[in-house]
C-alpha cells in the first residue's frame, strides 16, 4: 500500500470517528467507553451501596423482595409481574417504581444516571428525591424513551455523611454513567463534586443550597435555588411585612447549609437597613431558653432559624420557648412534617422560604400527574429532582455523552420544563428560580393540625 492511500484512509477513519463522537452517539459510549452496563443490571455496586433492581435499598416487603431477587437473576419478566402487582397496593414507593422500569429494560445497553440519596439517615428525604426521579423517568419512558431509547436509574445509598457522599461518587464514576441526580445535603454535596468535576460527571443537587457549591466547578449544577435567593426573600418579608429591623440568627457551625444560609441572611439584612442582634450556635451546649433570653435583651424583634434538618429537635426547642412572642422565620431545611408534629400550637405563624409547593399553583401539569401517580401530594425535594432528571433528559436528547450533558446544560440557550417553570442554569450552575414563602397554618392535610400554607 503506498503512503498516499495509507493517509487518505488514516483521514477517512479519523473523520467517521470524529462524526461519531460529535453526535454523541450511546451506542458509541456504551460500547467503546463503558462496555456495557451489566453489572448494574443485577443491582451489585462496586461498594454494595449501588442498586438498579438487584438489591433492596429502602422499604422492604415480600412481594417486592421476590422482584428484586428475580432481577439480580435476569428473571426480568417475572420482576415485572410481581412489582407491577406490589405498586397496585403500594403506589407510594419510589424505589419500586424506578425497579420497575429497569426491569423494563432488562438487559439493554441504555442511557444511564445515578441518584444519590441519603437512605441512611434521612430515609424521608431519600424517599422524597426518589419520588420526583422515579415520576420523570417513568414519564419519559411512557413516552417512548430518549430519542426511542429508555432510561435507567441507578440509586445510591450516600449515607448522609460527606464521606458515604465521596465514596458513593467514586462508586458512580466507575460504572460510568452519563449523570446524576444528587445529593441532598450542602455538605454532601460538596465532598463528591471535586470528585464528579475531575472525573467530567454531571452532578445537579436538587437541594443543596449552599453558595459555596457553584465554585465547584462546570459540571456542578443545581435545580434549587441557592442561600443566596433564599436569604433575600426572608429578609424581604421581614423588613416589608413584620417591618422589623432587628434578628437574631441560630444556626450550625457543622453544617455547611446552615453557615451559608446564615452567612448570606446576615449580609442581605445589613445591606438592607437591618441588623442582627446576635448570633447563636446550636450545635453543642445549646440552651434555648437562655439563648432567646439573651437575644430579647438585645432588642431581637424576629427569631430566624438557619438551622439544618440534623438540628431541627433545637430548633423545635427555640419555637416552644419562643411561645409565639417572636415572629420566627426559617429556611427550608426545616420543611418537614416533625416540624408541624413537634411545634404544634407554638409554629403557627412561623414563616418559611421553599423553592416550590403544591398549593402555589394547584392545577399545573406536574402537580396533577404527581398527585394521580403517587396518590399523595408531594413537597419540594420532589418537584426540584423531578426537574433535575428533567434537565438531564433534555440534555440526554442532544448529546448523550458525559461531556455532551455538561456542555448542553451549560449552554445559555438551554431550557427544559419543570414542575413549576422553565428549567435554565446561570454560568455558575445555579438556577435562576423565585423563592415561596409558606406559613405554618392551622390545617388537617398534615395530619398534625397544621400545615403549610403557601402566602400570595
Amino acid at each position: 500500500m503506498t503512503q498516499k492511500n495509507e493517509t487518505k484512509i488514516l483521514l477517512i477513519s479519523l473523520v467517521v470517528t470524529g462524526a461519531l463522537l460529535a453526535g454523541g452517539g450511546w451506542w458509541v459510549y456504551q460500547a467503546g467507553f463503558l462496555g456495557g452496563n451489566t453489572s448494574l443490571t443485577g443491582g451489585r455496586g462496586s461498594d454494595g451501596t449501588l442498586s438498579a433492581g438487584g438489591k433492596l435499598l429502602t422499604r422492604d416487603a415480600p412481594e417486592k423482595r421476590a422482584a428484586v431477587e428475580a432481577i439480580a437473576q435476569n428473571d426480568f419478566s417475572t420482576a415485572v409481574s410481581r412489582l407491577e402487582a406490589y405498586l397496585q397496593n403500594n403506589p407510594n414507593d419510589p424505589e419500586a417504581l424506578i425497579y420497575l422500569n429497569n426491569a423494563r429494560i432488562g438487559n439493554q445497553n441504555v442511557p444511564t444516571i445515578g441518584v444519590a440519596v441519603p437512605i441512611t439517615g434521612n430515609l424521608d428525604a431519600a424517599q422524597e428525591i426518589l419520588r420526583g426521579v422515579a415520576q420523570a423517568q417513568k414519564e419519559i419512558n411512557d413516552q417512548g424513551g430518549i430519542n426511542g431509547t429508555p432510561l435507567k436509574v441507578v440509586i445510591g445509598d450516600d449515607q448522609n455523611t460527606p464521606q458515604g457522599a465521596s465514596n458513593l461518587a467514586q462508586a458512580f464514576t466507575r460504572e460510568r454513567l452519563l449523570g446524576v441526580v444528587g445529593h441532598f445535603s450542602s455538605e454532601n454535596s460538596e465532598a463528591a463534586a471535586g470528585i464528579y468535576q475531575e472525573s467530567g460527571l454531571v452532578m445537579i443537587s436538587p437541594t443543596s443550597t449552599s453558595v459555596t457549591l457553584a465554585q465547584k466547578g462546570e459540571y456542578i449544577f443545581r435545580t434549587v435555588p441557592s442561600d443566596a435567593f433564599t436569604a433575600k426573600a426572608m429578609v424581604r418579608y421581614q423588613l416589608s411585612e413584620l417591618n422589623q429591623q432587628q434578628a437574631a440568627v441560630f444556626f450550625n457551625s457543622q453544617s455547611d447549609y446552615s453557615q451559608s444560609l446564615k452567612n448570606e441572611f446576615t449580609k442581605e439584612l445589613f445591606s438592607s437597613g437591618g441588623n442582627v442582634v446576635g448570633e447563636y450556635d446550636v450545635s453543642s451546649n445549646f440552651n434555648a431558653r437562655n439563648a432567646l433570653q439573651d437575644a430579647r435583651s438585645k432588642g431581637a424583634q424576629v427569631l430566624v432559624l438557619a438551622t439544618n434538618f440534623n438540628t431541627l429537635d433545637q430548633a423545635v426547642q427555640l419555637i416552644q420557648e419562643n411561645g409565639r412572642n417572636l415572629p420566627v422565620l426559617a429556611g427550608d431545611s426545616l420543611y418537614a412534617p416533625r416540624l408541624l408534629q413537634l411545634g404544634g400550637n407554638n409554629a403557627l405563624g412561623m414563616v418559611l422560604a421553599v423553592p416550590w409547593h403544591i398549593d402555589a399553583d394547584p392545577n399545573a401539569g406536574f402537580v396533577t400527574r404527581s398527585r394521580q401517580l403517587w396518590r399523595a401530594d408531594v413537597n419540594w425535594r420532589t418537584a426540584m429532582a423531578y426537574d433535575a432528571t428533567v434537565a438531564l433528559i433534555g440534555a440526554l436528547r442532544q448529546n448523550p455523552t458525559p461531556q455532551g450533558v455538561q456542555q448542553t446544560l451549560g449552554n445559555a440557550n438551554f431550557q427544559a420544563s419543570g414542575a413549576a417553570a422553565d428549567i435554565r442554569f446561570l454560568p455558575s450552575g445555579d438556577r435562576n428560580q423565585a423563592v415561596q414563602l409558606v406559613k405554618v397554618e392551622a390545617g388537617s392535610r398534615s395530619g398534625f393540625g397544621y400545615d403549610f400554607v403557601p402566602l400570595p
